[in-house]
């Protein structure tokens, strides 16, 4: 399991005076970024691909209170990866300073060329770092359909 630690900040609280919901987004995002540079997919790496990460959607569940000087560690648990590598689903667990589990989320995500602008597999190279990701013991192959699970497709306004 991959960690990560930071202390809240002023700016990391809402008007409740804990932890703000737009923090634990921006902890998650942190911490993948750490996971997935320090396993090979570094900002050259993705620039000489022309590859960019994407979130589809990040499902929180809140248990706890977390509040402003105290440390707070996140957990990344890679739980799937497609075949091709284009899609990722990652699990985070977030940990007060009692180790006490204050929240989870599962998050869902693909590459996509940034050129093109389209969802796109990962490249040779990438995917054999992918294929080497420590992996949660619940991990599973995911397919496009996976990505449809919770029954979400667009809705367009007839304007």
């Amino acid at each position: 399991m991959y960690k990560k630690q930071f202390e809240i900040r002023w700016s990391d609280v809402d008007a409740n005076r804990h932890l703000a919901n737009s923090a634990y987004t921006n902890f998650m995002s942190h911490t993948r970024m750490a996971f997935l540079i320090e396993h090979g997919f570094t900002m050259k790496e993705l620039a000489m691909h022309n590859i960019g990460p994407v979130v589809f959607y990040e499902h929180m569940h809140y248990f706890k209170e977390a509040f402003m000087g105290q440390p707070i560690t996140v957990s990344l648990e890679v739980s799937g990866l497609s075949e091709d590598g284009t899609f990722f689903k990652f699990d985070h667990n977030f940990y007060n300073h009692k180790g006490e589990n204050i929240a989870f989320c599962e998050m869902l995500g693909a590459w996509i060329d940034l050129k093109a602008r389209k969802m796109t597999n990962l490249p040779q190279q990438l995917m054999d770092l992918a294929d080497s990701f420590p992996k949660s013991e619940d991990f599973k192959i995911l397919t496009k359909e996976d990505t449809r699970a919770n029954g979400r497709t667009p809705k367009n306004l007839n304007l």
